[in-house]
């Protein structure tokens, strides 16, 4: 569930709210510790596939609709989200963060009893107990790491990231564990943008209002008025951090600190200082620029991205994960005609994109909706040319950007900090993983194989029912067949078998009425139609054999002389 929420240009993604189940661990550091048991068990690539990616439904009848509408159905592409090796390594990243971060955050152990009292204590005295508050705490360790995720605009960070925190329950209610009262709120996940004008007193304040938004709390009026300062704000998060077990806070856009006039090392000593004091694991999210917040002071930037670095660059033309990625995409049309992906097509697209995700989906839905209204394309033809078209005219704002790109003109490159990449870096970390690209196409492909058979095997029930009932007395079991399968394909594959049932039973009545009374509808009179029966019908009345009339009226003749 995504919930968007407005406060000083702040935006808050909201989640699922759960009441605690606890789960066995399978390592021992994982065990006797509420906050991790409550957690959905460690993911494998088989869940985060699953539950990761989104494929829009563009049925045959969709793409037989006016074009007006089939305008409107294109839109869906953009909910499109594929699986990349990228996304794999995030989600282990994220994973790991969450749980190592609550072992020295054990509500059940004493330390964590002692930080609540601690951390009580100095929110008494307020302004004079800042300075000792590491001071106060170094005792208590802290197994919280950070990560920072640096890349390219559009290339798809915030929509993984906030993906993956959707596998997880936002906030997990508890009340008992091992038979004992164990009444605490767990807020797993927390994600905020950075303010655009990148005041570290906003970005405090943001955190307060995120915990508002879930808990209907008024920790923002409380600890986050004017006359606050930086310092005290950030003893009340380490205080709310503990209080509701706050598993990873996300903080997005980082690059818009550089906006403001905060030093550099002061900025970079927050977010130790998130980590360190306060203990709760960070995620940063930023465009190439943030990358300036990370020099110049070396031991501070290796501690505010403890646990590395993940820099996204865009897809390389001649990688597995682009051809993959295209060929997905491209089976999301809606055209009245197919439109097959050439060589010279795929080299065009590239081109226009630049392996850039957001580009290329905006590409390609840009490219269709010009292609349907198209009066010199009438058989509505994704081509070369079409692709050119659609970016210069469509997409001209992004030209400049994608010119850089194209070029690698570093001069140009740098007017768009936004799209820079530091290209050694890259090269380090950032390696094409062909192992996992193969497994994903597998599972890919094994998942639309299960789609296919759990459609047909929905099909093959509902036809079985729907016979069985005994009330079609004019439909044949064909037509029925025909009619369940226009149900199941035009719904989402996880609508429920009952709702099926029903909307299958409804029509298959509608269509057994029409086909009755078509029946039943009096037609002309044979003799109208069939001079023959009316010679029939002539003889009966006159008491003669049909034979003699049929014969004088010449329809029989006689064999001897027509053959002799």
């Amino acid at each position: 569930m995504r919930n968007l929420k407005e406060n000083e240009n702040i935006v808050v993604l909201k989640g699922d709210f759960e009441t605690a189940q606890y789960k066995s661990q399978s390592l021992s550091e994982y065990q006797h510790n509420p906050f991790i048991e409550a957690l959905p068990p460690i993911f494998d690539e088989d869940d985060v596939m699953e539950r990761f990616m989104v494929t829009p439904r563009i049925t045959k009848q969709d793409k037989e609709l006016e074009p007006n509408i089939r305008y409107h159905t294109l839109k869906r592409v953009k909910n499109f989200i594929q699986p990349l090796p990228i996304h794999f390594l995030v989600e282990r990243r994220l994973s790991t963060l969450i749980r190592r971060g609550y072992l020295a955050r054990n509500p059940l152990d004493k330390t964590f009893l002692e930080r609540i009292r601690v951390l009580n204590e100095l929110q008494s005295e307020e302004e004079s107990s800042i300075k000792s508050i590491d001071e106060r705490l170094n005792h208590i360790r802290s197994t919280a790491d950070s990560l920072s995720i640096i890349g390219i605009s559009g290339i798809g960070k915030t929509t993984a990231i906030e993906r993956l925190l959707l596998l997880y329950p936002q906030v997990i209610k508890h009340q008992e564990y091992n038979s004992q009262s164990f009444n605490r709120t767990q807020i797993v996940w927390l994600k905020i943008d950075c303010p655009y004008d990148g005041n570290l007193s906003t970005l405090c304040k943001s955190f307060f209002k995120a915990i508002d938004g879930l808990l209907g709390t008024r920790y923002l009026e409380k600890f986050g008025y004017l006359n606050r300062v930086t310092s005290t704000m950030l003893l009340h998060m380490t205080s709310l951090a503990s209080v509701y077990g706050i598993g990873v806070l996300v903080i997005d856009e980082i690059q818009h600190l550089l906006h403001s006039k905060n030093d550099q090392e002061e900025m970079l000593n927050f977010f130790v200082t998130l980590s360190n004091t306060v203990g709760i694991p960070t995620v940063l999210i930023g465009t190439s620029k943030a990358q300036k917040l990370f020099k110049g002071n070396f031991r501070q930037a290796r501690r505010a991205a403890s646990d590395g670095s993940i820099i996204w660059d865009r897809m390389a033309e001649d990688s597995e994960e682009w051809q993959f990625f295209l060929e997905t995409l491209w089976e999301l049309q809606c055209l009245k005609t197919r439109s097959e992906l050439t060589e010279e097509v795929k080299e065009a697209f590239y081109y226009e994109c630049q392996g850039i995700t957001a580009v290329a989906v905006n590409l390609f839905i840009l490219a269709q909706e010009r292609a349907l209204f198209d009066e010199d394309n009438p058989n509505e033809i994704i081509t070369k040319q079409v692709l050119k078209k659609t970016a210069k005219e469509d997409m001209q704002m992004i030209q400049p950007m994608m010119k850089a790109i194209r070029t690698n003109n570093f001069a140009n490159m740098m007017k768009y900090e936004d799209i820079m990449i530091n290209l050694d870096e890259v090269m380090l970390n950032h390696k094409k993983n062909t192992e996992i690209t193969g497994r994903i196409q597998e599972a890919f492909k094994e998942r639309q194989n299960t789609i296919d058979f759990k459609r047909q095997n929905t099909v093959e029930s509902l036809v079985v029912e729907l016979c069985s009932l005994g009330i079609f007395d004019v439909l044949k079991e064909a037509a029925i067949k025909k009619l369940v399968q226009g149900i199941v394909e035009r719904h989402p594959l996880e609508t429920d078998y009952n709702i099926l049932k029903a909307e299958a039973l409804q029509e298959a009545l509608t269509l057994n009425q029409q086909k009755k009374e078509q029946r039943n509808k009096p037609r002309a009179k044979n003799a109208d139609v069939l001079p023959l029966l009316a010679n029939r019908q002539k003889a009966l009345d006159k008491q003669k054999h049909p034979y003699e009339l049929l014969k004088a009226s010449g329809y029989i003749k006689n064999p001897l002389e027509e053959f002799y």
